[in-house]
């Protein structure tokens, strides 16, 4: 099976002063479609330049990335663009929803700049099909302030997915939420993952990349473990736990 990613010796070099910061140092690594990969390192340690790479909004200064065998290493700004409009869907830890349209209407919001031609009712259906895979069809009409935090988070995920892309990325998508909703937001993207979607999710958080199926750690711009998570937590398992301790200090 061909990777969705192909990363060959990939470098990324800034120019700081007189100084060269070297944030990625020579990173190889292919990633299946339907995988599930956490990428995590300190700060500093070139997870957020790395993460930018695969997301089309930087350019490595050496080495080749390939998705979807196309290498987009040498693409210009406007191929870019479309790339990652077409075969990329980014969550991130603010939800970037706008106030003062619906929750179906914030969806429909990347189909506009869609090369392919929609008419009106094909965006309004995608867009609930997107909203029914994170369990929020019942609140399409409902504005940002009228949702809670983990039900904009979902939001931001469905709005994800409408171009229905190769590549989910996730930038610390559970860093504004408290624990329970943490678990709930992990929760959905395990379900989308056993639907076939392939995930790469940024974290700092070791009990959140062990929701994952693998695990790519980075220090100074190297990945220094590349491995799958044997000890993986499963969301629903996690949420009934916790509801049952709620239940038992509320009988106490």
């Amino acid at each position: 099976m061909k990777p969705v990613i192909q990363l060959e010796a990939i470098r990324k070099v800034y120019q700081s002063g007189e100084v060269d910061v070297h944030a990625v140092q020579g990173v190889t690594l292919d990633i299946q479609p339907g995988e599930f990969v956490a990428i995590m390192g300190s700060s500093g340690s070139g997870k957020s330049t790395l993460m930018n790479m695969i997301g089309c909004l930087d350019r490595p200064t050496s080495g080749h990335y390939r998705l979807d065998g196309i290498d987009v290493s040498t693409l210009d700004r406007d191929a870019l663009a479309d790339i990652r409009n077409e075969k990329i869907g980014f969550v991130f830890q603010g939800f970037n929803l706008l106030s003062r349209t619906t929750a179906l209407e914030n969806v429909e919001m990347p189909m506009l700049y869609h090369h392919g031609r929609l008419s009106a009712r094909e965006h309004q259906e995608r867009a609930t099909r997107s909203l029914e895979l994170v369990g929020l069809a019942a609140r399409a009409d409902h504005h940002p302030n009228q949702l809670s935090g983990g039900q904009q988070q979902r939001v931001a995920i469905a709005r994800a997915l409408v171009n229905q892309p190769s590549l989910l990325l996730a930038d610390e998508p559970t860093g504004n939420l408290d624990s329970q909703t943490s678990i709930e937001i992990m929760g959905v993207f395990q379900k989308l993952n056993d639907q076939g979607i392939t995930i790469i999710m940024v974290t700092h958080e070791l009990d959140i990349a062990r929701y994952t199926k693998r695990m790519v750690i980075l220090r100074d711009g190297k990945v220094i473990t590349d491995q799958p998570v044997l000890d993986r937590l499963y969301a629903d398992d996690e949420l009934l736990e916790l509801r049952q301790a709620q239940q038992a200090v509320k009988l106490a």
